[in-house]
């Protein structure tokens, strides 16, 4: 079986950062915070102009938080733990000076939706339809909602949130905001991203940096929110219905 990875790798000023799980891309707290890093690492080395955040395979983008580890959460403050590495992912991503181009070749569930959302321009193929499901598991989309109403509006995001068991087309969330353009192909998705990212790369490094602040002017209260955002989910995991909806994916 392939082992989970984040990975790097520079071509022409772009930093193409690439997260994989075997189990659709899940997130478990490890890979969360491999991913959080690099971000970190890509956004204060100077060789990189602009970044692209990818995963593995060709199915999935990423189905979420990882339903292993949260079976095995058992106390509140593991609970706090894991969901906020979800949300120290989406801070990191917001507080990046490097524009994140996201190419999403597959489904996006839950977090994995948060991750598109937090991104400063995404690219999609039709392949890749999304789905809020934390409600059907006893839980809810908390610490991913400011990013995700940021992008949809709220009322997509309620949409989504009460239907956690439907999926939602790649073309929905193209009109809703979530991608800004939808690709037939795999090979056309990557090669939009391509040429995107490197005429990003040809401008003025200082000019992005400021047009990144102003997309995410009045954030800055999102470090306290989604951290407690994070302690709700962690508490609610631990709930009879969560674990025993947890269960039965053993």
């Amino acid at each position: 079986m392939l082992k989970p990875y984040v990975k790097l790798e520079i071509e022409n000023q772009v930093g193409y950062i690439e997260f994989f799980h075997p189990e659709h891309n899940a997130m478990p707290s490890e890979n969360l915070k491999k991913l959080e890093q690099t971000i970190v690492d890509a956004g204060n080395n100077d060789a990189i102009k602009v970044i692209v955040l990818k995963s593995g395979g060709d199915r999935t983008f990423c189905a979420g938080a990882s339903f292993k580890e949260l079976i095995s959460i058992d106390d509140a403050k593991t609970g706090k733990q894991f969901f906020s590495g979800f949300a120290n992912l989406i801070n990191v991503m917001r507080k990046c000076p490097k524009l994140i181009i996201g190419r999403v070749q597959g489904k996006a569930v839950g977090g994995g939706v948060g991750l598109a959302a937090a991104t400063d321009y995404c690219l999609a193929t039709k392949y890749a339809s999304i789905k809020l499901s934390e409600l059907s598991i006893g839980i809810g989309p908390f610490v991913i909602e400011p990013a995700v109403s940021r992008k949809m509006g709220q009322a997509t995001m309620s949409q989504m949130t009460i239907n956690a068991e439907a999926f939602f087309s790649a073309k929905f969330a193209k009109e809703k905001g979530l991608y800004a353009d939808v690709f037939d192909t795999v090979e056309a998705l990557d090669e939009a991203v391509k040429i995107l990212a490197e005429k990003l790369a040809s401008y003025n490094p200082e000019a992005l940096k400021e047009m990144k602040d102003v997309f995410w002017k009045d954030t800055a209260y999102w470090d306290e929110l989604l951290i407690e955002r994070a302690e709700i989910s962690g508490n609610l995991v631990l709930s009879t219905f969560t674990k025993e909806t947890l269960n039965r994916f053993k």
